[in-house]
């Protein structure tokens, strides 16, 4: 129906008698005569419907398009294998007579997409990543594709250069490691393919910010929340201080992580940090030495903690 809170009353007569045509869209004063609108807007639904829900939902059409799927989910689907057990026979046959022919007459681009795709899916799921970004890493290796991107490449070393891509994008702290590890590419491959897709796609991606590795190695190192947020205070420091400028933005996190540590008293060793991290104790000692170093008032704080301890 017409949203008819708007008008209350007339702004010539102050009549409150009005007049509503939902064919025309228009509202007029029955006392003025007054036309106070001619373009109404009906945003209620324009159908009906006779199911059991007595048309209380407000469903326009089906699902919403992806690219998360070959065909963006407009495609049609011969059935599936729990129907068989309804089927004769002879329907059997025909049934996967049409899902052969289904997939013969795919086009080389969905097919590649078929096998990308269920690559990402599992890729997102295993990292534990949100569905927008398993949207975006299809939508970019969808155009990839378009492109002819990923012909003479490996479809697998692609896709592992174009997640890579969106986690720098979003910002999320998962290290070439760890995409190398979970794709089975190699670490100088995936940083390959992730140059390559970004320089053909016009990706831009801006350095990783420290503070993001903070939280999350701080939840694996099992830190107390204070600790925590002083190493937190830390990186934002050395970031106006623009220390952070051209270093490891890993290594910043685990030397901020193990001053923080030390000066709240909890025992973590360098070489656990430096796992946690996925950098070696030389850069965690090299990272922590410079902090120190640069930023006079840790030296302080440190000697109170060991004054306390």
């Amino acid at each position: 129906m017409i949203k008819d809170m708007h008008y209350k009353k007339c702004p010539e007569c102050g009549a409150e008698l009005l007049n509503w045509n939902k064919e025309k869209g228009e509202v007029t004063c029955k006392s003025c005569g007054l036309v106070l609108d001619d373009k109404l807007f009906d945003f209620g639904q324009e159908w009906r419907e006779f199911d059991s829900d007595g048309g209380q939902s407000r469903r326009r059409t089906g699902a919403p398009l992806t690219y998360t799927q070959e065909d963006r989910g407009l495609g049609t689907t011969i059935g599936t294998k729990s129907d068989l057990y309804k089927l004769s026979k002879k329907d059997k046959d025909r049934f996967y007579r049409l899902r052969l022919w289904q997939r013969r007459v795919s086009t080389a681009i969905e097919s590649n997409l078929r096998l990308a795709l269920s690559e990402i899916k599992r890729i997102v799921s295993v990292l534990g990543l949100p569905g927008y970004v398993e949207e975006e890493i299809s939508r970019i290796y969808t155009e990839a594709v378009q492109r002819g991107l990923v012909r003479g490449h490996s479809t697998e070393a692609v896709v592992a250069g174009v997640v890579y891509a969106v986690l720098r994008m979003y910002d999320i702290p998962r290290t070439l490691n760890e995409v190398s590890e979970v794709t089975g590419i190699d670490k100088k491959k995936v940083a390959k393919n992730f140059k390559y897709v970004s320089r053909n796609l016009n990706i831009r991606t801006l350095p990783i910010d420290p503070m993001n590795y903070v939280t999350r190695f701080a939840s694996e190192l099992k830190l107390e929340p204070k600790t925590q947020t002083k190493a937190l205070d830390i990186v934002q420091i050395a970031t106006k201080e623009e220390i952070t400028s051209g270093r490891s933005p890993k290594g910043i996190a685990a030397g901020a992580l193990y001053i923080a540590s030390k000066i709240h008293n909890e025992k973590k060793t360098q070489a656990e940090i430096a796992k946690v991290a996925d950098v070696t104790e030389v850069t965690v000692r090299n990272s922590y030495k410079e902090l120190i170093d640069s930023l006079s008032f840790l030296d302080k704080e440190m000697e109170k903690a060991r004054a306390e301890a």
